[in-house]
Protein backbone atom coordinates (compact mmCIF):
# COMPACT_ATOMS: atom_id res chain seq x y z
CA UNK A 1 0.00 0.00 0.00
CA UNK A 2 1.31 3.46 -0.87
CA UNK A 3 1.80 5.25 2.46
CA UNK A 4 1.94 8.68 0.75
CA UNK A 5 -1.35 8.33 -1.08
CA UNK A 6 -4.04 10.76 0.08
CA UNK A 7 -7.12 9.05 1.46
CA UNK A 8 -10.06 9.83 -0.80
CA UNK A 9 -13.44 8.74 0.54
CA UNK A 10 -16.84 8.44 -1.06
CA UNK A 11 -20.07 9.52 0.55
CA UNK A 12 -23.00 7.21 -0.18
CA UNK A 13 -26.67 8.07 0.28
CA UNK A 14 -28.95 5.10 0.92
CA UNK A 15 -32.73 5.29 1.09
CA UNK A 16 -34.21 2.47 3.16
CA UNK A 17 -37.49 0.63 2.62
CA UNK A 18 -39.35 3.28 4.64
CA UNK A 19 -38.01 6.13 2.51
CA UNK A 20 -35.54 7.39 5.14
CA UNK A 21 -32.21 8.59 3.78
CA UNK A 22 -29.00 7.46 5.51
CA UNK A 23 -25.55 8.88 4.75
CA UNK A 24 -22.45 6.67 4.87
CA UNK A 25 -18.75 6.93 4.19
CA UNK A 26 -17.52 4.11 1.99
CA UNK A 27 -14.53 2.59 3.76
CA UNK A 28 -13.70 -0.12 1.26
CA UNK A 29 -15.07 -2.24 -1.57
CA UNK A 30 -14.19 -5.69 -2.82
CA UNK A 31 -15.11 -7.98 -5.66
CA UNK A 32 -15.00 -11.72 -5.07
CA UNK A 33 -13.69 -14.34 -7.48
CA UNK A 34 -17.29 -15.12 -8.48
CA UNK A 35 -17.92 -11.47 -9.47
CA UNK A 36 -19.99 -10.41 -6.48
CA UNK A 37 -19.29 -6.92 -5.15
CA UNK A 38 -19.48 -5.72 -1.55
CA UNK A 39 -18.96 -2.42 0.28
CA UNK A 40 -18.10 -1.57 3.87
CA UNK A 41 -19.91 1.57 5.04
CA UNK A 42 -19.64 3.73 8.15
CA UNK A 43 -22.53 6.04 9.11
CA UNK A 44 -21.91 9.78 8.78
CA UNK A 45 -23.64 12.14 11.20
CA UNK A 46 -24.15 15.90 11.13
CA UNK A 47 -24.87 16.20 14.84
CA UNK A 48 -22.05 15.76 17.38
CA UNK A 49 -24.46 14.07 19.80
CA UNK A 50 -25.25 11.39 17.20
CA UNK A 51 -21.54 10.78 16.70
CA UNK A 52 -21.05 10.23 20.43
CA UNK A 53 -24.07 7.93 20.65
CA UNK A 54 -23.04 5.81 17.65
CA UNK A 55 -21.73 2.31 18.43
CA UNK A 56 -19.24 2.38 15.52
CA UNK A 57 -20.76 -0.49 13.57
CA UNK A 58 -19.63 -0.92 9.99
CA UNK A 59 -22.33 -1.98 7.55
CA UNK A 60 -21.44 -4.53 4.90
CA UNK A 61 -23.77 -4.66 1.91
CA UNK A 62 -23.80 -6.39 -1.45
CA UNK A 63 -23.80 -4.23 -4.58
CA UNK A 64 -26.29 -5.42 -7.18
CA UNK A 65 -27.55 -3.88 -10.41
CA UNK A 66 -31.04 -3.51 -11.71
CA UNK A 67 -31.57 -1.95 -15.14
CA UNK A 68 -27.97 -0.72 -15.00
CA UNK A 69 -28.47 1.12 -11.71
CA UNK A 70 -26.48 0.04 -8.63
CA UNK A 71 -28.36 -0.99 -5.50
CA UNK A 72 -27.11 -1.94 -2.06
CA UNK A 73 -28.77 -4.95 -0.49
CA UNK A 74 -28.44 -6.71 2.82
CA UNK A 75 -26.49 -9.97 2.77
CA UNK A 76 -28.96 -12.67 3.79
CA UNK A 77 -26.56 -15.64 3.96
CA UNK A 78 -24.79 -15.55 7.37
CA UNK A 79 -21.86 -17.62 6.10
CA UNK A 80 -21.26 -15.24 3.19
CA UNK A 81 -21.57 -12.24 5.54
CA UNK A 82 -18.99 -13.72 7.91
CA UNK A 83 -16.56 -14.46 5.05
CA UNK A 84 -16.90 -10.98 3.56
CA UNK A 85 -16.67 -9.34 7.00
CA UNK A 86 -13.43 -11.21 7.66
CA UNK A 87 -11.95 -9.94 4.39
CA UNK A 88 -12.94 -6.35 5.18
CA UNK A 89 -11.66 -6.66 8.75
CA UNK A 90 -8.25 -7.77 7.52
CA UNK A 91 -8.08 -5.08 4.82
CA UNK A 92 -9.27 -2.29 7.11
CA UNK A 93 -6.99 -3.29 9.98
CA UNK A 94 -4.06 -3.09 7.55
CA UNK A 95 -5.22 0.33 6.36
CA UNK A 96 -5.75 1.84 9.82
CA UNK A 97 -3.01 -0.02 11.68
CA UNK A 98 -0.40 2.16 13.35
CA UNK A 99 3.18 1.12 12.61
CA UNK A 100 5.14 -0.60 15.38
CA UNK A 101 7.66 1.63 17.15
CA UNK A 102 10.48 -0.46 15.61
CA UNK A 103 9.07 0.14 12.10
CA UNK A 104 8.74 3.91 12.63
CA UNK A 105 12.48 4.35 13.23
Amino acid sequence: MDENKDYDFDIVSVVDEEGVEHIFEELDRIETDDGKRYVALLPVFDDAEEILDDDGDVFILEVTEENGDPYLVQIEDEKVLEEVAEIFEERLSDLFEEPDEDEAE
